[in-house]
């Protein structure tokens, strides 16, 4: 009875921890709920963000002037300066890489040792054992090895984010999410990082790699998604088998 108990909980803890396995048999017979629309700073996991600061300096005083200094033009920016502002992230990632090596080791060793006289007691032997090579070892090894990684990636995303902090020195916390459904695939785009105003366009956009501590997501959960993804007790089997 209690081999039964200890087997029917391991089951159970197999269909919780399983890669939301009761979350996908919630979704059988129809697509992917979206996620609703929501502020990002609400979201449990949301931390504000921390950075080294430089120390305040004192604003200058120009009266009689209209000019403000570190404005780029005479009227108000209409780019995203401040919390619940709308920027536009643009990802154009295309990297390749091309790595090869290969490593060669070659090793020989020998020993051997005897006796041929210790006491006379050598006499004593069998006449099958030769007492000065009491002791002989030899090993020889040798290892190869060679490897290779080719990878080439192209991604290109253009999606709006909300300007979710202001730090100290100016910079902007971006948080960007889009959620788009098609034939039942949802596919998920995320893109969150730490940006300049001035490396916001005029058309309000600003590039990903001109974003700190940038943080890019391009998923997606549906059938198709689920088809192409090893099953959880394959995937554990990898983990935990030895060969």
């Amino acid at each position: 009875m209690r081999s039964r108990s200890i087997v029917l909980l391991g089951m159970v803890a197999a269909l919780l921890g399983g890669c939301g396995m009761l979350t996908r048999m919630s979704e059988v017979g129809r697509p992917p709920a979206m996620t609703p629309i929501e502020d990002p700073t609400q979201d449990p996991k949301w931390r504000p963000v921390s950075m080294p600061m430089p120390g305040r300096q004192p604003s200058p005083n120009e009266p009689n002037a209209l000019w403000r200094s570190g404005s780029r033009a005479f009227f108000k920016d209409q780019r995203a300066a401040q919390v619940g502002d709308i920027v536009t992230v643009l990802v154009h990632m295309n990297d390749t890489a091309n790595l090869k090596n290969v490593t060669s080791a070659v090793r020989s060793s020998s020993e051997s040792g005897g006796l041929p006289t210790f006491f006379g007691l050598q006499t004593m032997l069998p006449a099958a054992i030769n007492p000065s090579t009491l002791i002989s070892a030899a090993s020889n090894n040798s290892n190869i090895g060679t490897g290779q990684i080719q990878r080439t990636e192209a991604v290109t995303l253009r999606l709006a984010g909300i300007v979710t902090q202001v730090l100290p020195n100016g910079n902007l916390v971006v948080a960007a999410s889009q959620e788009f459904m098609v034939n039942s695939e949802l596919r998920e785009l995320r893109a969150t990082g730490v940006i300049r105003p001035q490396d916001i366009a005029s058309d309000n956009t600003v590039l990903h790699d001109r974003m700190a501590e940038a943080r890019i997501a391009y998923g997606g959960r549906g059938q198709l998604t689920e088809l192409q993804r090893a099953r959880w007790g394959q995937q554990m089997m990898d983990i935990l088998m030895p060969f």
